[in-house]
């Protein structure tokens, strides 16, 4: 079989087998069968007289022939339905037969949760944060431009099936005073709904504790917590809900009792275009509010803005991140209030995080509290998880917007003193204005050439095996074409579904195929007819149906023609005399005709 990827990163599995018996995934075992004994008919040796004819078909009639004896065996299809050809040739075994499908998925995803358990196994995973303060006010005075500086590294590790244990330090410097902090984290898993985490943390903030997790229901899962302050003995209590409120929201109210007791309530949302945030908390001498809202432009970019309001802060802050690599990526932030205004530069690579603050004006000074909200990122439960990497602030591990003691001074370069609005405007619209000057002409033109010269790279690797999958999509062809043209021509004489044209291939040049005459042989490269096989489809009722979820390079006399590469069909055909013209992606269903179709 030719299906070589099972899985893809920008869709669900091939499932090519049920493109080539041109059936859904959802079919039944007598529609298996009555796909195969008409597929059977149509590529059987003995209809053809000519040995290269009779040599192609009895090669589809081999393909066709074991598409059946694996979907037609119910442990075999179920193997491939989850893990696709990988799966049946990768030497999984059941054990004893199963009587359901439930068991064999399950006994199927234990095998593989076994398997990846034994790799993380040994696997060591380390990050770091390096942050820079810089004052520009502070360096035109003499002083110096480096206002203060922190790093923090974790070493993160499964020790066994059950056990993760952290490692993790942080130093900063801030002005004349400095502190420095070390913490240990032992995360082990009671059973598959609970987990229990033991932490101690020494130096600026020293502490031990626990913190213990546990699934209530499918919907709810409950934490609670104690730490003890070995600086003067004080504890702290925490305990928090977590409620799925649908498949993309959850809700959450924490409960913290000690030396700051607090209540808070929020909520988060997150879909592939968009995540949102909010929380309200009221603590015994202080009150915040917070929300944050993330637009995920592409795969590549994104844009947020966050707003908070507490008893002695008020801060907006705007911006926006990019990724640069499959390592890398980068995100600039700009922020006013209250307590001060101005930019923050993050680079992320890796586990590896650097960032740096740059402060317009600020109204604070290096103070021993100010060291110790650099140091202090490993709280007591309630608050960040610990068994998090430290320091970390993306997107998806951010588990509390910024509330109470989160300043913004403390992580932005100090441009004046006093409040300016002609400062303050000027530091969100010239470098905004610069960078999407620097976008535009720039980093736009970088990227598109770098894309361009990846996707020839692509094209030079993947040359033998395209041309080899092209001759094989031709051979299925001539021997559709036969069948195919009758019944163009019986459409024809009722006026009804006559495929037109039909072009299958990457997506970015089928939008501009009309606009790229001068490139023909690049373009011819990266598509192909599929005209021939689209009319042999269409059955008696002059219907065609393509089902979704299934990729359409697996249907006879297709192929893909640009591996990696986002894909679409587009389909030009008639009916009772009127013109349509349709463009489906690579996994989407697609039904003719329809009316909405009609050009």
């Amino acid at each position: 079989m030719n299906e070589a990827h099972t899985n893809t990163s920008n869709g669900p599995p091939n499932r090519e087998l049920y493109a080539m018996l041109h059936i859904s995934p959802d079919a039944s075992d007598d529609e298996i069968r009555k796909a195969y004994r008409q597929w059977a008919q149509v590529y059987h040796p003995d209809k053809f007289q000519s040995p290269l004819m009779k040599e192609t078909a009895t090669e589809n009639f081999q393909r066709i022939r074991e598409a059946y004896e694996i979907l037609s065996d119910e442990y075999k299809r179920q193997i491939y339905d989850i893990y696709g050809m990988e799966g049946l040739t990768s030497g999984l075994e059941l054990g004893p037969k199963l009587n359901r499908a439930e068991e064999i998925k399950e006994e199927l995803e234990r095998l593989r949760r076994q398997k990846e358990q034994e790799k993380v196994s040994v696997h060591v995973h380390p990050s770091g944060t390096i942050l820079t303060e810089l004052s520009l006010p502070q360096f035109l005075n003499g002083d110096g431009i480096m206002k203060g500086m922190s790093m923090a590294s974790e070493v993160q590790s499964q020790i066994s099936k059950r056990n993760v244990i952290a490692i993790g330090g942080n130093l900063a410097v801030n002005g004349s005073a400095g502190g420095a902090a070390a913490s240990a984290v032992l995360r082990h898993q009671l059973s598959s709904i609970s987990s229990i985490e033991f932490m101690a943390s020494a130096g600026l903030r020293a502490l031990i504790g626990f913190q213990t997790s546990r699934r209530l229901s499918r919907h709810t899962t409950a934490t609670m917590g104690m730490a003890v302050s070995l600086r003067d003995g004080s504890i702290n209590l925490s305990n928090s809900w977590v409620r799925t409120l649908s498949e993309t929201t959850d809700g959450n109210i924490g409960l913290t009792l000690g030396s700051e007791s607090s209540i808070a309530v929020g909520w988060r949302r997150k879909e592939e275009k968009m995540s949102a945030a909010g929380e309200i908390k009221f603590g015994t001498n202080s009150f915040g509010a917070s929300a944050r809202y993330t637009h995920r432009f592409s795969s590549k970019s994104h844009g947020r803005i966050a707003g908070r309001v507490a008893s002695n802060a008020l801060e907006l802050e705007v911006g926006g991140g990019r990724k640069i690599s499959n390592l890398s990526s980068v995100r600039m932030l700009y922020s006013i209030g209250i307590q001060g205004c101005g930019w923050k530069f993050e680079l992320h690579r890796g586990g590896q995080k650097l960032i740096f603050p740059v402060h317009l004006w600020h109204r604070r000074t290096g103070t021993e509290k100010e060291v110790e909200q650099f140091v202090g990122w490993a709280d007591a439960p309630g608050e960040d998880r610990p068994l998090a990497s430290l320091g970390d602030m993306s997107e998806e591990k951010e588990t509390r917007v910024k509330t109470e003691g989160e300043n913004v001074g403390d992580e932005m370069i100090l441009l004046s003193r006093d409040l300016n609005a002609v400062i303050a405007t000027g530091a969100l619209i010239i470098p905004t204005s610069l960078y999407f000057a620097l976008k535009a002409f720039v980093f736009k033109p970088y990227y598109l050439r770098r894309e361009k010269q990846k996707a020839l790279e692509n094209m030079e690797a993947t040359k033998a095996q395209v041309r080899e999958a092209r001759v094989a999509a031709n051979k299925a062809q001539q021997l559709l074409q036969n069948v195919a043209n009758r019944k163009r021509s019986r459409q024809l004489e009722t006026s009804g579904l006559v495929i037109t044209k039909a072009v299958y291939g990457n997506s970015k040049v089928l939008k501009n195929i009309d606009k790229l005459e001068e490139n023909q042989d690049e373009i011819a490269s990266q598509i192909m007819d599929v005209t021939i096989p689209l009319n042999f489809l269409i059955n008696d009722f002059g219907q065609l149906k393509l089902h979704a979820g299934v990729k359409k390079s697996g249907i006879m006399g297709f192929c893909d023609p640009c591996p990696g590469e986002p894909k679409q069909l587009l389909v030009e055909y008639t009916k009772d005399g009127n013109r349509y013209e349709v463009v489906v992606d690579d996994y989407e269903e697609l039904v003719l005709p329809q009316e909405a179709h009609r050009t």
